[in-house]
């Protein structure tokens, strides 16, 4: 993934810049946080990353592919089956059990009753969720309700997985648990962009981006992420 970005929007007359002259690239199996604070063009980088916006000028090329010029019918197939999103929010559908909320992308994406179902029950087992498959929204803990929406974002197999502040809503032992699922995707060779306040939060990422005023403002090779598996035992200790 290489990027070479400028995003301005306009209202009217006036121009408000999202993001100014930002450049990187990010390697295939990289694991990194992006850090900043309101306002810094966090969100606007997420949302052009996956996809869901273009930059007014500049390129964005993934896995080869210049895709920020291609008409929006190659833009959803590539949201639907080379990214996956996580919001804050979890954006589950609340009619929904877990089973059929991380079923859906698969109904969309045209996989086969029986092939779906056997997808979605073994990424919800990936995710430590094989005793509540069948749960609604409301009847999961916050950190049960994220884990739900980290396996649907990896149903259609995605090679890129956007988080956007994944723990915010989730005390320090769930996030840990949340952060080890990532650590844990990355192992496997999912790439993982990351938003994120908290500075303990992005150290469990392998590099920091951090932004401010719609400028890369540092690009910070973490030498020792902290491995949430560990975090957890401390954390365990501590209660005990």
């Amino acid at each position: 993934m290489v990027l070479e970005l400028t995003k301005i929007y306009r209202a009217g007359s006036v121009g408000v810049i999202a993001l100014k002259d930002v450049s990187f690239q990010v390697n295939r199996d990289e694991f990194i946080a992006i850090m900043g604070p309101s306002g810094s063009g966090k969100s606007t980088l997420m949302y052009i990353v996956g996809c869901l916006d273009r930059a007014t000028k500049g390129s964005y090329y993934l896995e080869g592919q210049e895709v920020s010029r291609l008409k929006e019918n190659f833009l959803a197939t590539i949201r639907n089956k080379k990214i996956g999103f996580i919001f804050q929010t979890y954006n589950l559908l609340p009619r929904l059990n877990a089973f059929q909320n991380v079923e859906l992308p698969l109904i969309y994406a045209g996989v086969s009753g029986a092939q779906r179902k056997k997808i979605a029950k073994n990424t919800l087992i990936q995710v430590g969720l094989e005793n509540r498959i069948f749960h609604h929204p409301n009847q999961l803990s916050g950190g049960e309700s994220q884990r739900v929406a980290i396996a649907r974002a990896l149903v259609n197999d995605p090679s890129i997985l956007l988080a956007d502040e994944p723990t915010g809503n989730l005390d320090s032992k769930t996030g840990e648990e949340v952060i080890q699922i990532f650590q844990n995707l990355n192992e496997q060779g999912k790439t993982i962009l990351l938003v994120t306040h908290e500075r303990d939060i992005a150290h469990h990422a392998k590099r920091i981006l951090h932004f401010r005023d719609g400028r890369l403002v540092g690009d910070e090779l973490v030498e020792k992420p902290l491995q949430a598996s560990e975090q957890l035992k401390h954390i365990s200790t501590s209660v005990s």
